[in-house]
């Protein structure tokens, strides 16, 4: 399963508000939920919220790949965050994270979602492409850029 074939466009946010870990998950878990019927915002950040008790989704190099598990979900999804400034999301290497990928998968779903988390991993581990990330002008841009760092797969 390709990222851009659950990538949700209009869950997109390239110029985030949040400055805390809680207004990130808020501010996508909102965008997610408005352009997917089955999610509601408020109980996904409350999933979100216990997913992050366990541990932080924070990696090193700016990059978080919070998720969680939806009961009313039929098929994978994939939203995006970028925080210019950064945010404290108790990273491992403690530095800000810049960039977040929101997934959220069926609850039935089987491990579907863990081969979607393994991708994105894979693809955030290229020091070039989270810089474009970083630099993206629009949704378009983003789009353009997994579909070019996926093919390299």
């Amino acid at each position: 399963m390709k990222l851009v074939d659950v990538l949700v466009r209009e869950a997109c946010v390239l110029d985030m508000a949040a400055r805390t870990r809680k207004e990130v998950l808020r501010e996508l878990a909102d965008a997610l939920s408005l352009h997917t019927s089955e999610i509601a915002a408020a109980e996904l950040l409350d999933l979100l919220m216990e997913r992050e008790k366990l541990g932080s989704t924070a990696m090193a190099d700016g990059i978080a790949i919070p998720h969680a598990r939806f009961d009313s979900l039929d098929r994978i999804v994939l939203g995006f965050g970028r925080s210019p400034e950064g945010v404290a999301f108790e990273s491992i290497d403690g530095l800000p994270t810049h960039l977040f990928f929101l997934l959220v998968a069926p609850k039935k779903e089987g491990s579907a979602h863990l081969l979607t988390l393994a991708r994105l991993s894979r693809v955030l581990s290229d020091e070039r492409f989270r810089q474009r990330l970083l630099e993206l002008e629009d949704v378009d841009d983003l789009v353009r850029a997994v579909e070019e760092e996926e093919s390299k797969l």
